[in-house]
């Protein structure tokens, strides 16, 4: 016979598990290395996951819903070019960071547009992309030619 106490549990159960999952999604990320920004205002100090492959880069922040303020994302792309960025399945408003090999900013696309397929080009060739919270360059009045610390550019962050 069925009691419809086993039918909440069941619903319970899937629910739960449901929410489970979506946090664990939503929490998941990397190991992750000491980054420095270096700007008019002085420094500062980042965690960052590196994608260094085609399917870390691919994948980048897709689907996640939250990141800690002093957390990031760089892209290391291993060969200098122009590149090109979108927001497609990335549900966090980002501040995309375009930086030369010799780790200068050259350019700042603040408050990228979430879900979005818009392209954002780097306007000249790059050798990574940090991405960061939507609002951090301009809380941090960060400007292209600040310069970023991290071993892919030849310098470790202080």
């Amino acid at each position: 016979m069925f009691d419809a106490r086993d039918g909440f549990r069941a619903l319970f159960t899937l629910i739960f598990l449901g929410l489970a999952q979506a946090a664990a999604q939503d929490a998941a990320s990397g190991p992750t290395e000491r980054l420095s920004i270096v700007g008019r205002e002085g420094r500062h100090i980042f965690a960052v996951e590196v994608m260094r492959n085609d399917a870390d880069r691919a994948r980048g922040l897709m689907y996640r819903r939250t990141m800690p303020p002093d957390h990031g994302m760089l892209f290391d792309f291993q060969a200098v070019a122009p590149v090109a960025m979108w927001m497609k399945n990335t549900y966090l408003p980002l501040d995309m960071l375009f930086i030369r090999a010799d780790g200068t900013i050259a350019k700042i696309a603040a408050e990228t547009e979430p879900l979005s397929t818009k392209v954002i080009p780097s306007n000249e060739p790059v050798l990574s992309v940090l991405e960061l919270n939507a609002g951090t360059a301009a809380r941090l009045k960060l400007h292209a030619g600040d310069r970023v610390e991290h071993p892919l550019f030849g310098a470790k962050p202080r």
